[in-house]
């Protein structure tokens, strides 16, 4: 399918919500090629490597007896393909949601960090401020990502009250999702991380998101490789 059509192991501890409150875990899509590379793939449509199909295939078995009631995916296939190890493991199917795709990266994508420095010199030093009003030239500002974030995870997640809903997306949309469960500024630091299939695991009600747990890879043997849009001060 291309992009435009279509954990843990042992006991699962689950801190009380409210009743009404959408249990929400939210996923990074498997290894790639370009996550080992250091190369920003932002909207390119980029697969999963070896790695990243048995990193997706563990996130699966270790969520197997979850109580998902629904999933959502970007339709980049590098979280389509992850999405789509759930539901093998007969998780409900993913529902393709282009509003979680990564951040548009602009004249970045497909360029390595060094390449950036080298190639946009003054780009480059506002990217790595973290500046919420910096764009790369054709791409999207942190602060037009974080709102587009947002308001769709707000539009997915409120018609599920008491249920239990997957996102699987990307580094830079956990980070947006992250920040807004923790109150964190765009401008700060990240002192997270967010290693690929980690889960972490929200709360959504009438007051917005909140956060349970991060980062959980209980499910793999070893951390995987760092994400090409999220690494260093720039989401």
């Amino acid at each position: 399918m291309s992009a435009r059509e279509r954990c843990e192991t042992g006991p699962v501890l689950r801190p009380a919500v409210p009743g009404e409150a959408c249990r929400v875990l939210v996923i990074r899509h498997g290894e790639t090629d370009w996550n080992v590379g250091s190369r920003i793939q932002g909207q390119i449509d980029i697969g999963l490597n070896d790695r990243g199909r048995w990193q997706a295939a563990r996130l699966a078995e270790a969520l197997r007896d979850e109580p998902i009631d629904a999933i959502y995916a970007s339709d980049l296939q590098r979280a389509w393909h992850t999405a789509e190890a759930l539901a093998a493991v007969g998780l409900p199917q993913p529902r393709a949601e282009p509003g979680l795709r990564e951040r548009h990266f602009g004249i970045f994508q497909g360029l390595a960090w060094d390449e950036i420095a080298e190639q946009h010199p003054e780009a480059h030093r506002r990217w790595k401020t973290r500046d919420p009003a910096f764009g790369p030239e054709g791409g999207e500002s942190l602060e037009v990502f974080y709102a587009r974030v947002t308001a769709v995870a707000e539009r997915l997640l409120a018609p599920h009250p008491g249920q239990t809903v997957a996102l699987i997306a990307h580094g830079g949309v956990l980070d947006c999702l992250y920040r807004a469960a923790a109150r964190v500024a765009l401008s700060a630091p990240r002192g997270w991380t967010l290693p690929n299939t980690g889960v972490g695991r929200l709360v959504h009600s009438s007051e917005g998101l909140a956060l349970l747990g991060w980062a959980d890879t209980r499910h793999l043997d070893e951390q995987a490789g760092a994400d090409d849009a999220t690494v260093g001060p720039a989401a």
